[in-house]
Parts: structure tokens; sequence; C-alpha cells
């Protein structure tokens, strides 16, 4: 009798095991896949802000250029331009890399490597560049009451820097207190 108790006690187990066995499949793969890597870094998650007085510079060369273009609409008057940032631009250099080793091919003494970039007639040569990615655009414009101004200026920056509508604010340009007060009088 003891020996079906024990035969008893290892079957019961491995019935429910058996029985729900696409279940528990099914939720050792979700397990895994939740932990599997993404391949993203934690820095490229948030938005980022021009890190180098290169990028800060660009992005005022674009602001000054944009508010030049706009300024020509009609309607639009006086303008300023603010963009924020989500990525910078990247340029990807072409490399010349070298190694030099000493002793043996197979087990080295001591190696070490060097690189430089590559240089043409034209200066350092860009294997890749990749363009700033805009988080938004905000536009203060004398025009910027008038919705067909605003329709319009939408659009153009929506054009120019590949943001939607919802990512660019345009806004009325604040007339001046001493202009304000002798308009009341």
């Amino acid at each position: 009798m003891a020996r079906e108790d024990g035969k008893r006690k290892l079957t019961a187990p491995l019935a429910v095991l058996n029985k729900y066995k696409y279940v528990l499949l099914v939720a050792a793969l979700g397990a895994i896949l939740l932990l599997w890597p993404t391949g993203q870094k934690a820095a490229e998650s948030g938005p980022a802000e021009p890190s180098s007085p290169g990028d800060r510079a660009d992005l005022a060369q674009t602001e000054a250029a944009m508010e030049e273009i706009l300024g020509k609409i009609s309607g639009v008057g006086r303008v300023d331009v603010m963009l924020t940032l989500q990525s910078g631009g990247e340029r990807v250099l072409a490399q010349d890399s070298s190694l030099r080793y000493s002793g043996s091919v197979q087990t080295p003494d001591s190696y070490e490597r060097s690189t430089q970039p590559v240089t043409d007639a034209g200066g350092v040569v860009v294997t890749q560049e990749t363009y700033p990615q805009y988080r938004g655009a905000l536009v203060v414009c004398e025009g910027g009451g008038n919705d067909a101004v605003r329709l319009q200026v939408v659009s153009a920056v929506s054009a120019l820097t590949g943001l939607g509508s919802d990512r660019i604010a345009v806004v009325k340009w604040q007339s001046s207190p001493a202009a304000g007060s002798a308009d009341q009088d």
C-alpha cells in the first residue's frame, strides 16, 4: 500500500503539469520576451539637448533662417522661432585604422591600434550623416492671431522640420505696453 501511495503522489503533480503544459509554455515564452533586450540605450529614450557648441550654432542658424523665410509670408510680420531637439545630428567619418603588434601572430606580446580620419582634396570624408530630429517648435509672430496666417505658418514649419501640427505652436506677438495704453486713450 505504501508503494501505491508513493505512485499517486508522483502521478498527481505530473497529471496537473500535463493538463496545463501549454499555459505554462506560453507564460514562460512571455517572460522570456519581457526580459529580451531591445537594443535601445537609456540616453536615446529621453530628449537630447544640443550638447556641443556646434549643435547650438546649427540650431541658431536654422532658427534664424526660418525667421527670415517665415517673415516673408503675407500677414506674418515680425517673427521669432524657437526649436527644441529630440536628438542632434551626427556625422560618421571614414576611418583608416591600423594594428601593430610585437611577438607572434597567435600570442602577441603587445599591440597598438591607431585610427585616423580619411581625407581627400575637399576635407574629411563623411560616410554617413544624420540630421537633427526636432521635438517641437514655437513661432511668435505679429499675425499669430489670424487663423489663415497661423495655418500658413504651421504648414511652412511642418514642411521645414518634419514636425506634425500638434508639435507646432503659433502665437500672437505681444504688443508693447506703451502702445497698448496709447490705444486705450
